[in-house]
């Protein structure tokens, strides 16, 4: 794999193409140019650029499947330990965890996925990166 390989010289389908070449004009979501962009774009093109469906339902897998296999052990590690961490406080004052808030724990993991599929994507196919942090470049606020 090659550094910086130009956007359009990747074997990806289209729908990858188009994200990166916006991620190469504007930067990453942490870069000053990004969020102007962004909100210029239609909705729809939005909704591309910021989430990956895909990955929100399947992350797991479909990370191991990208590549991006570091990133995935690392939220995986991150799953766990608050499902564990989540489950003790439960246990510590005598209650069984509501299925409330186990589902809301797979929303918030499974969005954690979607939402920086994208870019970590970006980062492994053009930059090369072979990074642990899954919140590389993430703007969150």
């Amino acid at each position: 794999m090659r550094i910086n390989q130009p956007v359009m010289t990747l074997d990806v389908s289209p729908k990858w193409r188009e994200r990166f070449a916006f991620f190469e004009q504007h930067g990453g979501p942490k870069s000053p140019g990004f969020q102007a962009a962004f909100k210029a774009l239609p909705k729809r093109k939005r909704i591309l650029i910021n989430i990956n469906i895909i990955a929100m339902f399947f992350g797991v897998i479909y990370f191991f499947v990208l590549g991006l296999w570091r990133k995935n052990l690392t939220l995986i590690a991150i799953s766990v330990g608050v499902t564990i961490g989540a489950d003790v406080v439960f246990q510590v004052i005598g209650q069984e965890m509501p299925n409330w808030f186990g589902n809301s724990l797979s929303v918030a993991f499974g969005l954690m996925y979607g939402l920086t599929a994208n870019y970590a994507y970006y980062l492994h196919k053009v930059k090369g990166s072979q990074s642990w942090n899954p919140f590389e470049g993430i703007r969150w606020i």
